[in-house]
This record gives C-alpha cells, sequence and structure tokens, in this order.
C-alpha cells in the first residue's frame, strides 16, 4: 500500500511538472504571436497614414490584427508613424506587445 501512495504522489508531481511546462510554452507561442501581430498592425496603421492603402490606420490595424487572432488595445498616430499596442490570448498565459511604424526619421 505504501507503494502505491508513492507512486500516485510521483504521478501527480509528474503531472504538475507537464502542466507547467505547457503553461510555459503557451505564454512563450502568445509572445510570439502578439510581437508579429504587433509588427503587421503597426505596418497597416502606418501604409494607411501615408496613402500607400486605404482605410483609416487604426481601424486598418485593428483588421489585420484580428486576422491574426489578437486584439487591438492601442493605437495612435504622430503625423505618419504608427504606435500599436495588441493582445494575444487571454489571462495569466496571454501575452501583449506594442510595435512601432512609419518612415525613417527625417522622411517623415
Amino acid at each position: 500500500m505504501a507503494g502505491s501512495a508513492a507512486a500516485i504522489g510521483a504521478l501527480a508531481v509528474a503531472a504538475a511538472a507537464a502542466m507547467g511546462v505547457g503553461a510555459v510554452g503557451a505564454a512563450s507561442v502568445h509572445a510570439v504571436r502578439a510581437a508579429g501581430a504587433a509588427d503587421a498592425a503597426a505596418l497597416a496603421a502606418a501604409d494607411a497614414a501615408t496613402g500607400a492603402a486605404t482605410g483609416v490606420a487604426c481601424d486598418r490595424a485593428a483588421e489585420v490584427a484580428a486576422s491574426v487572432g489578437a486584439e487591438l488595445i492601442a493605437c495612435t498616430l504622430a503625423e505618419t508613424t504608427a504606435t500599436v499596442r495588441v493582445r494575444v490570448g487571454a489571462g495569466l498565459l496571454g501575452a501583449e506587445a506594442r510595435a512601432r511604424a512609419g518612415p525613417p526619421p527625417g522622411q517623415e
């Protein structure tokens, strides 16, 4: 009987460790997805702000973010430079990322 309890305890510890590794992996995936979504959303907003693409800059950013499974949290424009913040996932495993896009300094 004592061996059974030890085996069950060892299985519980192993299961908890596996869940922890899975959670860290999911958080890492969300962070990478958020960074990519922020980059794409910022580029879309900057393109709209410069006239290289049609639409309202922050609306375009929201559309692009949503198309890759992210939520646009913030979008600001300074002339033709767009700064965005997006979120992917929810709760403790979710991730946020920020990106900025626009013309090179001096060419605004």
